[in-house]
């Protein structure tokens, strides 16, 4: 039996929620949402369940991260309550939930917290910096492999046991009885959604979105296994060389896209932008637009005398590792594709 938690809808505020108590049932965002079935009345379900305070029910629902926020029902919402916006806002307090650490709830919900959190890296990696004398060969193979060993570490101590959480909710504690065969099978779909967020293409008008998304998503995992593996910044091999220009501008210009569309607020979408939707494509930016540079220091022979760019790009690098992959809006594409799977096997055990 769920039971009501009255100040549920003051928690979701400080996530962002945005006049959730406007809505009066009316449906109309049900009418006009492409997930709706006759067996769930999506987004509405979630909508109520959040008025009324059902938090439990919220925690093990998997329903606000089958949502690509199209913004066609905060468009038609006549009381103005922003359901698309609501959606977003659960799968902040969800990412909160599913997170041992507790520091993801923390850094959705203070400023003060977040801005401490950039700081403290900051110092920490001028700090290296200083005990290496700021050499720039000792500094640059520091960074490369703080890299490999930060994605080791935020996988392995943070974002696998926060799936595992993850699936303790909405799979386990629900109690659904899944056969082994239906996990194996499920792995190619969970592939799928994790490159191509293909079911965003079920929203009208959202291909381009998609495309824009698309790319990012693969010039991100390029420009990584590039910087990671291949030793981007370190190799002279012509062909790695220009594959790095290529997926950072690649990164640099698509998110600089993301960012104007933000701050011109013409589509619904970005109406309402929480510090995290800010944080999670100026970062990306950053990032590929300092790797780009640095790149090109290093192949005019500018980077010995310029070793503070390099500083930039690595403490931006640093803060993206450490707070903004494992607690911040980055997760959302891990949770959302393991999400799709649950779904999948929710549907195997009927």
């Amino acid at each position: 039996m769920s039971k009501i938690n009255p100040e549920f809808t003051n928690e979701l505020k400080k996530f962002g929620a945005v006049n959730i108590n406007a809505c009066y049932n009316c449906g109309n965002c049900t009418a006009v949402c492409s997930l709706s079935t006759e067996d769930n009345s999506f987004p509405r379900m979630m909508l109520r369940a959040s008025v009324l305070g059902l938090d439990t029910k919220i925690e093990t629902s998997l329903d606000p991260w089958l949502c690509y926020y199209c913004g066609e029902c905060s468009e038609t919402c006549p009381r103005e309550a922003n359901p698309g916006e609501l959606m977003m806002t659960l799968r902040r307090w969800l990412t909160a939930k599913y997170d041992w650490t507790g520091l993801s709830g923390l850094l959705y919900t203070s400023i003060p917290a977040l801005i401490i959190g950039f700081i403290l890296v900051a110092i920490a990696i001028i700090g290296v910096g200083y005990t290496m004398q700021f050499n720039v060969e000792s500094i640059m193979e520091f960074g490369h492999d703080f890299e490999m060993f930060a994605i080791m570490g935020v996988f392995s101590l943070i974002l696998v046991p926060n799936i595992i959480r993850m699936f303790w909710f909405t799979v386990l504690k629900e109690k659904i009885k899944v056969p082994l065969i239906s996990y194996i099978k499920g792995v190619w779909d969970l592939i799928l959604h994790m490159f191509t967020q293909k079911n965003a293409l079920t929203c009208e008008n959202n291909t381009f979105r998609w495309f824009e998304h698309f790319l990012i998503v693969i010039g991100y995992l390029l420009l990584l296994f590039t910087t990671v593996f291949l030793n981007w910044f370190e190799t002279e091999n012509t062909f790695v060389i220009w594959l790095g220009y290529i997926v950072g501008a690649i990164i640099f210009v698509f998110t600089f896209d993301f960012i104007l569309s933000r701050i011109k607020k013409s589509k619904e979408l970005s109406k309402f932008s929480h510090p995290s939707d800010w944080l999670f494509v100026i970062w990306l930016f950053l990032m590929g637009l300092s790797a780009f540079i640095v790149r090109i220091f290093i192949d005019t022979d500018l980077i010995d005398s310029n070793i503070w760019l390099y500083f930039v790009h690595l403490i931006i690098l640093a803060q993206w590792a450490l707070l903004i992959v494992p607690f911040g809006k980055w997760t959302h594409f891990l949770y959302r594709s393991f999400a799709m799977y649950f779904k999948k096997l929710e549907e195997d055990s009927k």
